[in-house]
């Protein structure tokens, strides 16, 4: 991975990666990114997804716009494709009128957002670039939450006697390891005051008289 470049301006730096084998619009999105007074884009400009693909996999990138239709690669497959493989990098992309239906086709396949050639402007431009870093980023911590996220949920078999739970595959397995496998809980090893008025009466009696309340509760219905 390469490292980023140090910011001297005190500006905030966005690298964008810009797949457009127009060189009018290409220009004119990079003319559109210069008049930015608050940011400095660092942008590199692609032809075709396959060299665009080449330059993501040398260079780190901030964002991507991307054109629907390209010599090498036309429509939403194509892109969606390029997008799971940089998943964490927010696309836009940019179309025309006439495909418009498929912009928005983009957009429910991980798209962040679309922009209709002929009709941006600067402000539009910027705005859609921040709004689509900042949406990526939540979407890239609520995914990571959700991935450490495991529930133990529905019907446990689980035998009266020893307390061992089933699995799906009809294994008995020890309730700690069940647990383990199917959440994200760390096991950390005790005593309770049943078990210990059982195995040490002693020491169950000392802490009785001395600090109650380090034994807790007892169930009294076990």
């Amino acid at each position: 991975m390469q490292e980023r470049e140090i910011n001297v301006d005190n500006k905030p730096h966005i690298k964008i990666l810009i797949i457009e084998d127009d060189e009018d619009d290409a220009e004119l999105i990079l003319r559109f990114l210069s008049k930015a007074e608050h940011i400095h884009f660092d942008a590199e400009h692609a032809e075709l997804m396959s060299s665009g693909a080449a330059l993501l996999g040398q260079k780190n990138f901030d964002v991507i716009l991307s054109d629907m239709g390209l010599p090498d690669s036309a429509g939403v497959e194509t892109l969606v494709k390029l997008h799971n493989s940089y998943p964490d990098i927010p696309m836009i992309v940019l179309t025309g009128l006439d495909d418009e239906n498929t912009a928005l086709a983009a957009v429910q396949r991980g798209a962040q957002d679309y922009l209709i050639k002929g009709q941006i402007d600067t402000s539009q431009l910027i705005r859609s670039i921040r709004y689509a870093m900042e949406r990526q980023k939540l979407k890239t911590e609520l995914e990571k939450r959700l991935k450490e996220i495991k529930t133990l949920q529905g019907l446990l078999p689980m035998c009266a006697w020893c307390k061992n739970v089933r699995d799906d595959n009809g294994y008995w397995k020890n309730l700690e390891a069940y647990i383990k496998e199917h959440s994200d809980a760390e096991i950390s090893h005790g005593i309770c005051p049943k078990c210990m008025k059982k195995t040490y009466p002693g020491l169950y009696e000392e802490i009785q008289r001395e600090n109650p309340s380090i034994l807790g509760e007892e169930n009294k219905s076990d």
